[in-house]
């Protein structure tokens, strides 16, 4: 018998080096749709069980039936690739002795959270987090989709890097507003940007700004009750909805307008999207991809659970063709089951996720508002009629005050995290690598920044004289920015989750700021 990986796989390989066999692949998370486990080599001791942070592994008799398909997933992975001994090199420990190292990081969400770990793990480092909002977690807690639970349980890692006498928790300061580049380089050895990628591409399509047509990044902003977007509205009065681009994204978007309302009312979405969704009229969700199933951007995992979504049927609009010889695995796994999806009939009176394949926006239509799609694939062109079209198409940064910005890709220019031509500044994250990756693809990513910073380190390139902490909070005070510190974050916490309790809800989040910081005890 042995242990299964299965869809709430974050990637964060925190499973790999525990298992006392090494079975565990790949290595490299990065390099692959989900981690995956041997099951010739698995010896069912169950340390990647007790590890993994989101409940993703499952011994492989306890597997939910949902998940049973990830056993033959996981053996499938290994038939490709033949389990080889890991030949990576052990870290050594690192320690900055009599010196002294202290680091800003920019951001609180999964990039900046890694790598303020693999910097507290160092001995002697000094970290000060930085986050805009009263809130830590970024699209842990704003973008993972309100039924993933167990994929937010990751945050879990990161209480003991809060809590280390080490870090100091800034919430609720905007650099740039209350800090600004230069006040972090004066107080610290180095700063690193963890600022994800806030702006949605463009289709550049006619019609595009009209209202009813939205990033789908805002839709799901609207649902978890991300105070940018809390005051967001969208129509949803018709009975199709149309997303363009087939990311995982695009299922979350899907998912939340089709779940079952008492379904979604267990889940923590914001009361104003669970009020509006309980009286959508929406009963089709169709997804347009400009490509075939085999190069979709979702992911197995997420593509296979749609087939458990109760009074949904999933649609595959389009012939599938034969997977090539050299298609890879994930690839052939999305054929696969997109020909399982094909094959079932329709269940009436059910609602519909509709795939449409080789598929691509030419227009969108209306005069003061979204009215229909103008499409064209393989058929020709068509018009798909619905008042509301989310463009799901990918992310892009935007440029941080005092640095260098590449505007093509959307990142800032570095080398292996450390920022082109600014001394002292780093990047991680999405703001480095482009918007790739789910939660635990930002775990490497930090690692290589913080080891490129470590070397500078070593090499004195960061050593100079920085203003110390007192400096710090005097220059915050004068400013008239009060931070809400770990235990402000814990008051809020608890305070969301007792409203959720009282109603069966994992929480209920505070929507505005001022009544977050109001929970903190920070008025």
């Amino acid at each position: 018998m042995a242990y299964v990986i299965t869809q709430n796989c974050c990637k964060d390989a925190s499973c790999v080096p525990v298992c006392p066999v090494d079975c565990i692949r790949p290595v490299d998370a990065s390099a692959a749709d989900m981690l995956y486990i041997d099951p010739e080599a698995c010896i069912d001791c169950g340390a990647c069980f007790d590890e993994c942070p989101v409940d993703a592994i499952h011994y492989e008799e306890d597997l939910p039936p949902a998940q049973e398909r990830f056993r033959e997933i996981n053996a499938a992975y290994f038939e490709r690739h033949p389990l080889q001994p890991d030949t990576t090199p052990q870290r050594p420990s690192r320690s900055v002795g009599d010196g002294e190292l202290t680091v800003a990081i920019v951001g609180a969400g999964p990039a900046a959270c890694y790598a303020a770990a693999e910097l507290i793990a160092i001995d002697g480092v000094r970290v000060n987090l930085f986050e805009r909002l009263p809130t830590p977690f970024g699209l842990i807690r704003a973008g993972v989709a309100p039924d993933h639970q167990h994929s937010k349980s990751v945050v879990g890692l990161f209480d003991r890097v809060f809590t280390n006498p080490r870090f100091g928790c800034h919430l609720g300061v905007e650099i740039g507003r209350d800090l600004t580049h230069e006040d972090l380089l004066a107080h610290h050895h180095a700063v690193i940007y963890a600022v994800g990628a806030g702006a949605s591409r463009s289709l550049a399509v006619p019609g595009e700004q009209l209202p009813g047509s939205h990033p789908a990044a805002d839709f799901v902003g609207w649902y978890n009750g991300h105070p940018d977007h809390a005051e967001r509205c969208f129509a949803l009065d018709s009975e199709r909805v149309v997303i363009v681009g087939n990311g995982n994204v695009a299922l979350d978007a899907a998912r939340m307008m089709l779940l079952d309302p008492d379904a979604l009312g267990r889940t923590d979405i914001a009361d104003h999207a669970l009020t509006a969704l309980r009286d959508s009229a929406i009963r089709e969700v169709v997804i347009l991809g400009r490509r075939g199933v085999a190069d979709a951007a979702f992911s197995v995992g997420e593509f296979l659970a749609l087939g458990h979504l109760g009074g949904v049927d999933v649609v595959i609009d389009g012939p599938l063709p034969d997977p090539a010889d050299d298609t890879d695995l994930w690839a052939t796994l999305k054929l696969d089951i997109a020909r399982d999806f094909a094959a079932r009939p329709a269940t009436a009176g059910n609602k519909r996720i509709v795939f449409r394949f080789m598929t691509s926006p030419v227009e969108i239509l209306g005069d003061d508002h979204v009215t229909g799609l103008r499409v064209t694939g393989e058929g020709g062109d068509e018009v798909l009629e619905t008042s509301l079209v989310l463009r799901s198409i990918g992310y892009r940064g935007v440029p941080v005050p005092g640095l260098p910005f590449d505007d093509a890709a959307g990142v800032v220019p570095n080398e292996d995290g450390r920022v082109c031509d600014c001394p002292g500044s780093y990047v991680t994250g999405w703001i480095k690598r482009g918007p790739r990756g789910v939660i635990g693809s930002n775990r490497g990513c930090a690692e290589e920044t913080v080891d490129t910073l470590w070397r500078d380190h070593c090499a004195g390139a960061l050593a100079r004289e920085v203003a110390g902490a007192d400096s710090l909070q005097a220059l915050l005070s004068n400013n008239g920015t009060r931070p809400v510190d770990w235990s402000g974050w814990r008051a809020i916490d608890a305070a969301e989750r007792a409203r959720g309790a009282a109603t069966d809800r994992p929480r209920i989040k505070f929507i505005g700021i001022p009544e977050m910081r109001s929970a903190a005890g920070w008025t």
